[in-house]
């Protein structure tokens, strides 16, 4: 990497941006609806935009034949626009060819500080020889640009997603467009694209809005919901790749990530990195563990984590989803090193979610706790309480009502 120095908002970094948190996320899958479904009853993520692929983006009628649902969700858990995105996988692999038949994410997106980090990451990572997919702004009205790692995972640099209100409206369409370029710098803001479009006449309510239609019978903290938990965080991301080393130098030489810890499982090294004060953001692992963990073929994808609010809301989870009929896995502790209690559910699509309510935070120092000093779990033992840790409900905490 070459050694000069970027002013990033006056501090000097090794690149002109700096990844701050995961944001969002994708997969696709043959059903688009029925996995949507899944997420928003069982998990209790909010639909905030669809997407008719074939008439929104005048795509071929013949990529739908066979297609049980022509839908794009964008679903979300907390303000942002969508943290989680699903997307028919035989009209996304038609539109962006996999670089292996078994990659089903379309997206691990990084979000930076500032509209300027996005435009200057893509021209910085052109200017390495590293190949930029496409760049603009998409439904959610996020700046993005998008560029593959070594195995072929999407990864996406992203600024200034939209934040949806008390009321739970998205933007109407005249106020997402999808644009294929970045703007000239500075640019206009939001709020002055929302005072243009007031003077044209588009009509600010006439955005989706997400309705909770499920029974609200659960005590989560003292708010009824629908289910006894709330995702308050989403990561880490867990994948399967062709080559470690190539990938762990991808992710910390040019996104920016820290390593935070290697673990052995089945004899193969697997790498944990960060981007904020998380134990981990992303895990990375041999593509020949798969096999070894007795997971599906037929997808790159490891794990999708989702944080909860509590360890009790952890623990509530197990009997909610057995009683959705969701299939839940037992994986060695090495997978997850600063996580200690889970909850691994198969989703529709065969994808895995890991659900927990702790991760270990890093401090100033860069170092994360001893392997000794960490609780010691025993798979299928849940306790009613247990003991608190210094960095227990530490790092981001989730904004706004519960529901």
């Amino acid at each position: 990497m070459s050694k000069k120095k970027f002013e990033v908002g006056g501090v000097e970094l090794d690149r002109p941006f700096k990844a701050r948190r995961l944001n969002h996320f994708g997969i696709n899958v043959e059903d688009s609806g029925q996995v949507m479904a899944w997420y928003r009853d069982v998990l209790g993520f909010k639909v905030t935009d669809i997407i008719h692929m074939r008439d929104d983006f005048h795509m071929p009628a013949e990529w739908f034949e066979g297609v049980p649902d022509h839908h794009a969700y964008f679903l979300r858990h907390n303000s942002d626009h969508h943290t989680f995105v699903i997307i028919p996988r035989a009209v996304m692999n038609r539109v962006e060819p996999p670089a292996r038949p078994d990659i089903t994410i379309n997206q691990i997106t990084w979000q930076v500080g500032s509209l300027r980090e996005v435009v200057e990451a893509r021209l910085w990572l052109e200017s390495t020889g590293q190949k930029v997919n496409r760049y603009g702004r998409d439904p959610g009205s996020n700046w993005h640009t998008y560029f593959n790692e070594p195995t072929g995972h999407i990864n996406e640099l992203e600024y200034g997603i939209e934040q949806i209100g008390w009321n739970g409206l998205s933007k109407p369409a005249p106020l997402r467009p999808n644009l294929l370029e970045h703007p000239p710098l500075p640019t206009t803001s939001e709020g002055g694209e929302i005072v243009q479009a007031i003077a044209d006449g588009v009509d600010l309510d006439a955005g989706h809005r997400w309705v909770e239609n499920l029974p609200l019978t659960h005590d989560v903290g003292g708010v009824l919901l629908a289910q006894p938990f709330k995702a308050v965080r989403i990561g880490p991301v867990s994948i399967f790749v062709e080559d470690v080393e190539a990938s762990e130098r991808f992710y910390t030489e040019t996104i920016g990530l820290k390593v935070s810890e290697e673990t052995v499982v089945d004899g193969r090294r697997c790498v944990f990195l960060r981007a904020n004060t998380e134990h981990h953001t992303i895990g990375l692992f041999p593509i020949e563990l798969r096999a070894a963990l007795g997971l599906s073929d037929h997808s790159t994808l490891l794990a999708f984590g989702v944080q909860l609010g509590s360890y009790q809301q952890l623990r509530d989870s197990i009997a909610f989803l057995q009683d959705k009929g969701a299939k839940l896995l037992d994986l060695p502790q090495e997978i997850h090193p600063g996580i200690d209690y889970t909850v691994h559910a198969v989703d529709p699509s065969g994808h895995l979610v890991q659900l927990y309510y702790y991760m270990e935070q890093i401090g100033w120092d860069g170092k994360p706790r001893p392997a000794d000093q960490r609780l010691k779990v025993q798979p299928g033992v849940w306790p009613e309480t247990v003991p608190g840790q210094e960095d227990t409900y530490g790092g981001e905490t989730f904004w706004g009502p519960l529901g």
